[in-house]
């Protein structure tokens, strides 16, 4: 089958043919319908996070259950499905006291699945290498959706909206009235920025390095959108009153993203990292201020969120009207074309791209 494959730290991902193996126990093959093009996908192939290569790319997607294993109760052929890069085992330490979203053995940047056609050991991103025509993948990594809701919008379910809604509602507990600001507009900021909107806060600041952000972000439901830059903390205090944001989401995962955040919620607020950086990039705030300023600064790993529980509401808000996804997607394309879509998204450009598949 056809892939996106990276053979190392800051090479061009290609278009290549590779083997997986076959399903085994409790594993299932999925043919991938759709799958996004998401920031942690560019983090693989610049090094921002350490794996191994030959790489197939790929994390974000939805398709069809085409084949199971011996044991497999959760699915069935034919079953439409969201992919989970993060499946908790239920059995350890973090399941037990209800973070699944934290779980030991879940998450790994690359996992061992088959070979390249050259007989090359081949690793896959996340567990899943979902920028390919097909996955196989254990049972627990498959969560069932409605047939009616379309592949595009299933597949961004799978990280960037679980991410970026989980981020407001579970993590940092939007309320109506809040005001938020979201800086980094991609498909989880601005998946944040609508869950925002939808929890009934009544400021949402969307920041970004790029005005024309600004449309997207309106769309997302937005109320105000600000550049970054060094005005940034003055220009949301006037808008919230002198005080600064009840909540702040970043989304870049930068040490001056952080900080600027920081600096742009109120004394007594919250500051919630979503974005994923690198480990040598270094957050300074002085004892003083984290005393004075009285802010909460925490990560939110995977939306704080549950996906077996929480891809299933998300699916049926969509479908019922409460969430609205249609802004999302900015582009859709071949696989062909996602080296082109992975030098977009580093350039800042467009919201989420979405891979097709036939």
């Amino acid at each position: 089958m056809r892939g996106l494959v990276v053979r190392g730290v800051g090479t061009p991902p290609q278009v290549e043919h590779v083997d997986l193996p076959a399903i085994g126990t409790g594993q299932v093959r999925v043919a991938v319908r759709a799958a996004g093009v998401c920031h942690s996908d560019l983090s693989m192939v610049d090094g921002t996070i350490v794996a191994p290569y030959p790489l197939l790319l790929g994390h974000e997607a939805a398709g069809v259950v085409a084949e199971v294993g011996d044991g497999v109760d959760r699915v069935a052929v034919g079953d439409h499905v969201v992919l989970n890069w993060a499946p908790p085992c239920r059995d350890c330490w973090y399941c037990g006291h209800g973070e699944p979203w934290l779980c030991e053995r879940s998450g790994n940047p690359a996992a061992a699945a088959g070979h390249t056609v050259d007989g090359e050991p081949l690793h896959v991103t996340l567990g899943l290498g979902a920028l390919a025509e097909e996955v196989v993948v254990p049972q627990q990594a498959v969560v069932t959706v409605p047939a009616e809701l379309p592949f595009p919008t299933a597949a961004l379910l799978g990280c960037a909206v679980l991410t970026g809604v989980g981020a407001i509602r579970r993590t940092a507990d939007v309320r109506p009235g809040d005001s938020v600001a979201v800086i980094g507009i991609g498909g989880v900021g601005l998946s944040a920025v609508a869950a925002a909107r939808a929890a009934g806060a009544a400021t949402v600041i969307a920041v970004d390095v790029s005005p024309a952000k600004a449309e997207l972000a309106h769309a997302a439901g937005a109320t105000d959108f600000l550049l970054a830059d060094d005005t940034l903390s003055r220009a949301v205090r006037k808008l919230t009153a002198g005080r600064g944001v009840d909540h702040a989401v970043e989304c870049v995962g930068r040490a001056a993203t952080i900080r600027a955040a920081w600096r742009a919620t109120r004394r007594g607020g919250q500051v919630i990292v979503v974005g994923m950086g690198a480990k040598d990039d270094l957050v300074a705030l002085s004892a003083l201020e984290i005393f004075h300023s009285a802010r909460t600064l925490r990560s939110s790993v995977y939306g704080s969120s549950d996906p077996d529980r929480d891809v299933p509401d998300l699916a049926r808000a969509v479908l019922d009207g409460g969430l609205d996804l249609d802004f999302l997607v900015s582009d859709r394309i071949t696989l062909d074309a996602a080296p082109e879509a992975l030098a977009r998204m580093a350039r800042g450009e467009g919201a989420r791209t979405v891979v097709l598949f036939d």
